[in-house]
């Protein structure tokens, strides 16, 4: 009888990236670009790469970067914390279980209603990851999409992609979101926006995909639960919604709750889009949510605390990821590997046609996602240096941006450096190898087609 493979725990896979993070600072030779401050950003000044004083990292690197990356990280983390207190004190109204018993009491009744709401629900989150670039609001909005998915009858991998892997193909799309093409296209000195229509087209096409193969997964697991890779895990989630069925009263208190959840989503999507909302602000939008939820449905003051620290402990792994997952950049920043790894990749393709360069370009953006898991942060890493080389190039630079948002959109949704991505896993309390086993089918789809893509664009855009 063979033994079960038992794949290791995130911390340890994040304990041996970054050994050989540190193994790399002792080969590859330290060096830097200049840089200079452009709208508050500090971006790379091209043709300044200088060889350094080399900086190898060893043992105390590796004990003091997870506390180094908790500091970088605090507040994502602290986020984390805040938004899951508040969402225990609406959990403990139960009515969020409630509305969705509501729901799919309705769906007996029409079955395509169920058929539907995942798809409807990819496409929303697919346009606010396009739009405003949601993503670290994810992080609470798994904690809505997972139990649905179950309700309905699928599993966490579903409920993960309907938020977090939607918002990220929208976040690769990129119509119009700040956070990538905004940044990249003030550096690249192109008209803030340009060529929205064929990141419409790109749009379509990713999110139809992405639509595709997690309704192709999901009715398959409908059929059989226990194929589901994470079907062990979702047990005791299956019993907790089991139990949260014989919830059959949706009384006008629990109701006006999911009305105050439903202004707060709102909320969200509004402040984050038209008032610049981000960390804190989404915070207090949760805190405050909690609060209203706690009051409406007359909770005992211990209950609420109690409610809320249980709430935050369930995020304390997802805290834990996140800091430690920073610490990998943390080693790369120390040992001054980052310019060198962008300068040695900056000259590839120079003797290829447009066609191949611009894949090229496309390829060494998903890679250096890795090290950089920030569609700002990349763009004012690479996109200095890669807007003149695509000059060079003859790939124009409105493509050579779509090759920078495609490839770092669609690979931060792998990269165990993403403290989103980590974070969502470890709140989904899915393994690391398990996501990547079942993402990797479709981001291969992805990047395919991508590469279909960036060749249209390169025509359609010009040289």
């Amino acid at each position: 009888m063979s033994k079960k493979i038992v794949f290791p725990h995130t911390i340890v896979i994040i304990i041996f990236i970054m050994i050989g993070l540190i193994l790399l600072t002792w080969i590859l030779p330290a060096g830097e670009f200049e840089k200079q401050l452009v709208n508050g950003r500090k971006v790379i000044v091209p043709g300044t790469y200088h060889q350094v004083s080399g900086s190898p990292q060893g043992l105390g690197s590796m004990l003091t970067a997870p506390i180094k990356g908790f500091i970088e990280a605090a507040q994502v983390i602290g986020f984390c914390l805040i938004v899951g207190g508040a969402f225990g004190m609406l959990a403990r109204t139960k009515a969020i279980p409630a509305a969705l018993n509501r729901l799919l009491e309705r769906g007996k009744d029409n079955p395509r209603l169920n058929s539907i709401i995942v798809p409807i629900v990819m496409v929303f989150f697919s346009l606010a990851g396009a739009t405003f670039g949601m993503s670290e609001s994810t992080l609470v909005f798994v904690m809505i999409t997972i139990p649905l998915a179950i309700a309905l009858g699928y599993d966490s991998i579903v409920g993960i992609s309907m938020s977090f892997m939607a918002a990220g193909v929208g976040f690769a799309a990129a119509i119009t979101n700040p956070f990538n093409i905004g940044v990249a296209h003030g550096i690249a000195e192109l008209p803030l926006f340009s060529g929205w229509e064929f990141r419409v087209l790109i749009w379509t096409v990713l999110t139809s995909i992405a639509i595709f193969f997690v309704m192709r997964y999901a009715n398959r697991i409908k059929r059989n639960l226990q194929i589901s890779s994470v079907y062990e895990i979702d047990r005791d989630r299956s019993v907790e919604v089991s139990e949260d069925s014989s919830i059959k009263i949706f009384d006008i208190r629990q109701k006006i709750i999911i009305g105050l959840l439903f202004i707060s989503l709102i909320l969200l999507v509004y402040g984050a889009n038209q008032w610049k909302w981000f960390i804190n602000e989404i915070s207090a939008l949760f805190i405050a949510l909690g609060i209203l939820s706690a009051v409406v449905y007359r909770l005992k003051t211990l209950d609420a605390v109690d409610a809320f620290i249980n709430g935050a402990k369930d995020m304390v792994t997802a805290g834990l990821i996140i800091g430690m997952s920073r610490g990998l950049l943390v080693i790369a920043s120390q040992g001054k590997i980052i310019d060198t790894i962008l300068y040695s990749v900056s000259g590839l393709g120079k003797s290829l046609p447009p066609e191949l360069s611009v894949q090229v370009i496309f390829i060494f953006q998903s890679l250096f996602t890795f090290l950089v898991p920030s569609g700002s942060g990349q763009a004012a890493l690479t996109v200095p240096i890669v807007a003149p080389l695509s000059d060079l190039l003859e790939v124009g630079r409105q493509t050579a941006v779509t090759a920078f948002h495609l490839g770092d959109g669609l690979f931060s949704m792998l990269v165990p450096t993403s403290g989103v991505t980590m974070g969502v896993l470890s709140i989904a309390k899915i393994p690391y190898t398990t996501w990547v086993k079942w993402f990797i089918r479709l981001l291969l789809i992805l990047f395919g087609v991508s590469m279909i893509l960036l060749v249209f664009a390169l025509y359609y855009f010009g040289k």
